[in-house]
């Protein structure tokens, strides 16, 4: 099941949908996203941070809810936040959002493979199944 997330990752007046432009929350999300990936753990981190935000955990943001849930897939939170203070991210997101873009899609987490989109955390499992029907080797 899928609850809204406390707090939203996204900054925004719910009255007008206007987007904050200084965005915390997603911003961090959105680097450790990119440290998983860069330690060959993208998907399973986005798995395991996306069934905490969306799976009715409030304040997902504190405590050690994120460290447990990287700590579930053998990342470590705190190697990833120095890696993170260590190294430019952003290039790398606005890579990726370049190509969400140019691939016709929008939020996260949103897998593009040949043209197919699996968008939301309970689509990674179909992805996976895709991956394998197309033969791909899991690292």
């Amino acid at each position: 099941m899928i609850f809204p997330p406390k707090p939203d990752p996204v900054v925004q007046n719910y009255e007008t949908l206007e987007v904050a432009e200084d965005q915390p929350l997603i911003m961090r999300l959105a680097k450790l996203g990119v440290e998983a990936q860069r330690r060959g753990q993208g998907l399973a981190f986005a798995q395991v941070v996306s069934a905490v935000i969306f799976g009715g955990t409030e304040d997902w943001d504190k405590g050690d809810h994120l460290a447990k849930a990287a700590r579930s897939v053998g990342l470590d939170l705190d190697e990833m936040e120095k890696a993170i203070a260590a190294s430019d991210h952003l290039d790398e997101i606005n890579r990726n959002h370049a190509d969400l873009d140019a691939a016709g899609h929008w939020g996260v987490p949103t897998m593009v493979v040949r043209g197919e989109p699996f968008f939301g955390q309970d689509r990674i499992d179909t992805l996976r199944w895709r991956l394998d029907q197309y033969g791909l080797r899991r690292i």
